[in-house]
């Protein structure tokens, strides 16, 4: 995690000198070109949901990237790749948080190859569609009574509410994530739910990385009672995939059966139904 957390700083302190003039002398030596020299993708906000959305981006050359934003032309946020590897790669899926409903956003993109060379955009905007509320209603969580029973691993031995810690499955949290310590296909979790419950959703969000690593293709949910329901395909690993059940249970195992194998994991799962 320490070398995690190093490259992660490192990066950061690269890429902020390119909000800095090139006639500075602190970027004397940097080379500054645009952003569209690397960029097999065309600039597009995705995924608006619950206060978040992301920008992927495939770049031609790999590159460390990081997305500035604001309200204003001076932003004031900054977000990174959400993946765990660091460093530099070409396919990039960094979230941006913390939205208001219906606002305009300006944002910069920005990069840095292995030479040092640092890429970026012209300042865009972007307006936020009207935001529904956040769901309160997921069986699982801590709020509403949800306890994790286990699970197979977690990275780096986090603790449940530690970054990349097993808590971060059920806290509706799109900007956390559960992430294996390279369990593949053999991942699982069990929470158990406060009490009996029928259920009529289950929504899953799995976690991916830069090499395609991590993604989940396909579950299984095993009851207290014994039944198994799945295998549920996921369709898209940009967003929560949704699933119609009906089923009573008060415990619930996930088993990620098919994946791309790595340090597969979660970004949330969310069960709704209603308690007997």
């Amino acid at each position: 995690m320490k070398n995690r957390i190093t490259a992660l700083c490192a990066a950061v302190l690269i890429l902020l000198a390119a909000c800095a003039s090139p006639a500075s002398g602190l970027t004397a030596d940097v080379t500054f070109r645009p952003v569209d020299d690397i960029l097999d993708t065309p600039l597009e906000i995705t995924n608006f949901v619950n206060g978040t959305a992301r920008l992927p981006i495939t770049t031609s050359i790999p590159v460390a990237c990081t997305i500035v934003y604001g309200t204003t032309p001076e932003f004031g946020s900054l977000t990174l790749d959400q993946d765990m590897a660091g460093g530099t790669h070409s396919e990039h899926n960094p979230l941006l948080s913390g939205l208001e409903s219906e606002t305009t956003y300006y944002y910069r993109v920005q990069g840095v190859d292995d030479d040092g060379n640092i890429y970026l955009s012209e300042t865009l905007t972007f307006t936020t569609p009207a935001f529904a509320d956040a769901p309160t209603d997921n069986l699982a969580t801590p709020a509403n009574g949800g306890e994790i029973l286990g699970y197979s691993s977690a990275f780096n031995d986090a603790a449940p509410d530690e970054r990349w810690g097993v808590g971060s499955a059920f806290d509706d949290d799109p900007t956390t994530e559960w992430s294996t310590a390279g369990d593949g296909s053999a991942a699982w979790v069990e929470v158990r739910l406060a009490g009996l419950a029928a259920i009529h959703t289950i929504a899953f969000h799995t976690r991916t990385m830069s090499d395609g690593s991590a993604v989940t293709l396909a579950f299984t949910v095993t009851t207290d009672r014994g039944e198994v329901y799945g295998p549920f395909e996921v369709p898209d690993s940009g967003a929560p995939a949704e699933f119609s059940v009906d089923f009573e249970a008060e415990t619930l195992r996930f088993d990620l059966v098919e994946t791309t194998g790595g340090n597969t994991g979660v970004v949330d799962i969310a069960v709704f139904g209603d308690f007997r």
